[in-house]
């Protein structure tokens, strides 16, 4: 599968046949995945610390550390989409509403060209 041939819902299911395949999902809480996420989340930003970004440019260049990268991604991707099923929420609904809302918060007039929060443009 890739991006442009895949869908949320196929990703989730995938997800869904691997944790039942193991009958995980008594771990699958909300609160536990959640830890989960923010654990991966911080894998990920392993792969960057005290880097600079040439270096980090010179890393993704190599095979294995942009698979590992990418490993990380996926445990990131992993915990985000269970997390919505337990909660009953659409994660793409969510995102384009987010995105609605910080198109709001950094018009194009203010925030082009600028990494200030919302609140000091």
């Amino acid at each position: 599968m890739q991006d442009d041939a895949s869908t949320v819902t196929e990703l989730k299911e995938t997800i869904r046949q691997f944790v039942d395949e193991r009958e995980w999902r008594q771990f699958h809480t909300p609160k536990d995945l959640a830890v989960g996420l923010s654990i991966e989340a911080a894998e990920l930003l392993e792969h960057f610390r005290f880097r600079s970004n040439e270096e980090i440019e010179e890393q993704l260049k190599e095979s294995a550390s942009r698979q590992a990268i990418g490993h990380e991604l996926a445990d990131v991707l992993y915990f985000v989409l269970p997390i919505c099923e337990q909660l009953d929420m659409d994660a793409s609904a969510l995102l384009r509403e987010k995105m609605a809302i910080s198109a709001r918060r950094y018009p194009v007039e203010k925030a082009r060209g600028r990494n200030a929060k919302y609140t000091e443009l």
